[in-house]
């Protein structure tokens, strides 16, 4: 198991790898002021440096195969006004960027990084804040999510999102994560074939991990404390279970660990 793992994760960096594209610098004094900008103007494989300083921008595409790092932390401040990132490319590495300010509405989930119907993708040493859906995978796969900081200011379940949401996506690895202040730290919904390992899941309105309808996964060396409820597996075959830790639930019945219909 382990080797397969560790073949499958060289796939992975090998398939995002950045092609031989240009490089492509945004700050205050650069020929790029703005990230919208510079995606318009990268092409496949290109890779944009943002520069460390304040980006008031949202509803920002991602169309094509690139790598965005980010230099000491920049931050995206998507002013409350809806979803920030949404990447509609296979081949996307996001990397050491801070995203606040996710706009909240009771009929758009809006996320602060959002995957859709895409492959190969990685996210990475990200810090998102003031959010409704922190990253949001939608019929995506084949990605890895690793070493975030995820943090909301959830108080109820009707008005918050989940920290990281798998809905139809499939082999895709959530390692490292810290979630806190969301309705659901991790949910997977229809999420076949996943890997969470090493994440902390703290602090959340309803459950530390939430498993609905979602088979072939494993879960191990993650720590839930002070949720609600730890973790439910509702509706799903072949949960892998091992190694974790469920510490201080304070919800109604607080379950450590709830499983309902399970095979």
């Amino acid at each position: 198991m382990s080797v397969l793992r560790t073949l499958y994760i060289a796939f992975l960096l090998f398939a995002t790898i950045p092609g031989f594209g240009q490089t492509i610098e945004v700050c205050a004094s650069c020929e790029f002021s703005s990230i919208r900008e510079a995606l318009e103007s990268a092409q496949a494989g290109d890779t944009i440096y943002i520069k460390q300083g304040l980006y008031k921008e949202h509803n920002l595409e991602i169309d094509k195969p690139i790598t965005i790092i980010g230099e000491g932390l920049p931050t995206i401040d998507g002013g409350l006004k809806g979803e920030i990132i949404k990447v509609v490319s296979d081949s996307v590495t996001l990397d050491g960027l801070r995203v606040i300010n996710v706009g909240t509405s009771y009929t758009e989930d809006y996320a602060a990084i959002r995957i859709a119907r895409s492959d190969h993708f990685r996210i990475q040493n990200m810090v998102l804040e003031n959010l409704f859906f922190g990253i949001y995978l939608e019929k995506a796969n084949h990605g890895v999510v690793q070493n975030n900081i995820i943090a909301g200011t959830a108080t109820e379940e009707f008005n918050s999102g989940n920290g990281i949401q798998l809905w139809y996506s499939e082999h895709i690895e959530v390692l490292n994560n810290n979630i806190s202040g969301v309705r659901d730290g991790i949910y997977l919904e229809f999420a076949n074939f996943c890997f969470l390992n090493g994440n902390t899941s703290e602090d959340n309105v309803r459950y530390g991990l939430h498993f609905m309808f979602s088979n072939n996964d494993c879960y191990e060396n993650n720590t839930f404390r002070n949720n609600g409820a730890g973790v439910a597996v509702m509706f799903s075959k072949q949960i892998e279970m091992r190694h974790n830790v469920f510490v201080d639930n304070w919800g109604s019945a607080s379950y450590g660990l709830l499983l309902k219909e399970i095979n």
